[in-house]
């Protein structure tokens, strides 16, 4: 497939989720958290090819959240943000050191440094001013998280496009919700984007369940090629009435 078709799916994907989810409205400020993966230069890229020709004007803030792990190059992402000439921003924290002194022997590395990230960016989303923040989750990562909730932790939970935070300060979107991971791979190779390593020095180990489901998805979709879509449409059409969550039983009635 030749670029021009990978960015024309793409695109026609993201605008089809900003419109189902009503992702983005007139006048937003959407903070792109650009951490240096192929997903999020790819988001990056396609809200802003959309955002020339959208019919709402909008505006976009590249931020990058650098945790100073080591051997991380934020320099290499600032260098692409700079000579593509997106409105950036780089913010350098101590996430490194702060998990190394405050975690706990029975909490996930990832977990924690999760949270510690995801406190930065909406912090940062408020001091710069920006109503949305948009992550490169995909489809992929929809299912996947879906099916590590259910195997791992026994809930129905994957993500959510459009997310309001708790303390309803932020908001937070995933426009490429329907773009599988293989074609955002194909499209970051194509666009030659300069993808930097997390370095996170437990990564390897801790994402091993989510390889593995990886894994055991790719080897499903080989036989039933829509098996992901069609994972991911359920979590749009859920029947309450065949689950066993108390809560959406309806109440007993006497038998007549």
């Amino acid at each position: 497939m030749s670029l021009r078709r990978i960015e024309k799916y793409i695109l026609r994907k993201t605008g089809r989720a900003i419109a189902d989810h009503d992702l983005i409205q007139d006048g937003d400020r959407i903070m792109v958290a650009v951490s240096g993966g192929k997903d999020s230069y790819a988001l990056l890229h396609v809200l802003e090819l959309l955002r020339k020709k959208a019919p709402v004007k909008f505006s976009l803030l590249a931020v990058n959240i650098d945790p100073d792990f080591d051997g991380y190059r934020p320099d290499i992402i600032e260098e692409h943000l700079k000579s593509s000439g997106y409105d950036y921003q780089m913010v350098k924290t101590n996430i490194y050191e702060t998990i190394g002194k405050h975690i706990s022997p029975n909490t996930s590395y990832c977990s924690f440094c999760s949270r510690l990230r995801r406190g930065v960016i909406y912090n940062k989303a408020v001091e710069f001013g920006c109503t949305k923040i948009a992550l490169g989750h995909h489809l992929d990562d929809f299912i996947e998280t879906l099916l590590l909730n259910q195997f791992f932790t026994g809930e129905i939970k994957a993500m959510a496009a459009k997310l309001h935070s708790d303390d309803r300060r932020n908001v937070v979107i995933r426009p490429l919700v329907y773009v599988e991971e293989k074609v955002i791979m194909q499209y970051a190779a194509m666009m030659d984007f300069p993808v930097v390593c997390c370095q996170c020095p437990v990564c390897g180990d801790e994402n091993m369940m989510r390889k593995h489901v990886n894994s055991m998805l790719t080897k499903l979709s080989i036989k039933h090629p829509g098996i992901k879509k069609s994972m991911l449409k359920s979590l749009g059409n859920i029947n309450t009435r065949h689950l066993l969550d108390k809560r959406y039983q309806p109440a007993a009635t006497d038998a007549v």
